[in-house]
């Protein structure tokens, strides 16, 4: 169990032995009360010690805990607790220090999300967390990669909903980004990859249930009335282990590859793994030999013409052959654009 979640479940222990004015806790009677609810959470509790306890109520009447005011009464020459006002609470206690700490924090995370169409809802709710909560506008300490005027953007907000709730959609979208088309889509699941959104679903007219959509291509979406297929044919925290990106051919099967990275791409590489299931090794201080096993597709093939000039595939014979290709392609394509431009300037 967590610390802090320890600490917590004290504190009400804690909490409800002062306020009981019926019975009388010494020292041992609030170690006894801890280790018992303890041991009812957790057999294998190894109780706490009276260190703690102290520890725990000086915590509680601190200015960083709920500054309790707490009766130290003597019985002979043994003490019990009990709240000067036994109808106090630290439940009913507005946040503490810590606790406003805490929440600062989050909503400076989850604030960033309120561009994003399904969590409109923060945008009613984050003022009003921030009510009665001082020094709210301490600078922002972490950031995530989120392009609110991303194309399609627009779209997660109907698509999650329809998700959730089951509904058939008809959507049209540009194919090939020029031929409009409308297809109609069970919609399963929502991906991010590359600061992209794509959907996934049952598309009935080709009998797929993994049919991928980007939503940066979508020019319109509407519900319609048709029985909702569910999803039975695919787990979605599995199904991108075998590839990178989104895009996975049909029928393909994943190949053993070998890669080689070199200098500070290498290290880059082995700091920030290609795929989760990476292994690798250096083969001496400046290559590092990479080993996945992968369906091969587009954006993996993309991946690597990222590292052109610091990488090399050694396996399989296949995909070296079609990255050489677009290297050929790239080059070719390249010194046409200086002839082109050559050209252009001897006629001016």
């Amino acid at each position: 169990m967590a610390t802090n979640k320890n600490a917590q479940i004290r504190y009400k222990i804690l909490d409800n032995c002062f306020r009981n004015s019926g019975r009388r806790y010494f020292i041992e009677d609030l170690i006894r009360e801890c280790n018992r609810k303890f041991s009812e959470i957790d057999p294998n509790s190894k109780g706490i010690s009276r260190r703690q306890i102290f520890d725990d109520i000086s915590f509680m009447e601190s200015s960083e805990g709920w500054e309790i005011d707490l009766l130290k009464l003597k019985d002979g020459k043994r003490v019990f607790y009990r709240y000067a006002d036994t109808k106090f609470s630290i439940n009913n206690m507005p946040l503490n220090e810590s606790d406003i700490n805490r929440l600062q924090t989050a909503l400076q995370t989850i604030s960033q999300f309120k561009g994003m169409p399904q969590f409109e809802w923060m945008c009613e709710l984050i003022p009003k967390l921030k009510q009665g909560i001082t020094d709210m506008y301490s600078p922002v300490i972490m950031e995530f990669e989120n392009n609110q005027d991303l194309k399609g953007i627009e779209h997660i907000g109907t698509l999650y909903d329809a998700i959730v709730y089951k509904k058939v959609l008809a959507i049209n979208y540009l194919q090939s980004f020029k031929e409009k088309v409308l297809l109609t889509i069970h919609p399963y699941y929502l991906k991010q990859f590359n600061n992209r959104w794509f959907l996934f679903g049952y598309n009935p007219d080709k009998e797929k249930y993994d049919w991928n959509l980007p939503l940066d291509r979508i020019t319109s979406i509407a519900q319609i009335q048709k029985e909702y297929i569910p999803n039975s044919a695919i787990d979605w925290s599995e199904y991108f282990d075998d590839i990178i990106g989104v895009t996975k051919p049909e029928n393909a099967v994943s190949e053993k590859i070998t890669l080689h990275f070199y200098d500070k791409t290498a290290h880059y590489i082995e700091s920030k793994p290609i795929h989760g299931y990476q292994k690798h090794r250096w083969l001496d201080d400046t290559t590092l030999e990479v080993h996945l096993e992968l369906i091969i597709n587009y954006e993996l093939e993309r991946l690597i013409l990222s590292y052109a000039d610091s990488t090399k595939v050694i396996q399989p014979q296949s995909l070296a052959d079609r990255i050489k290709l677009r290297l050929n392609k790239a080059k070719t394509i390249h010194f046409d654009l200086l002839e082109a431009e050559a050209g252009h300037e001897q006629a001016s």
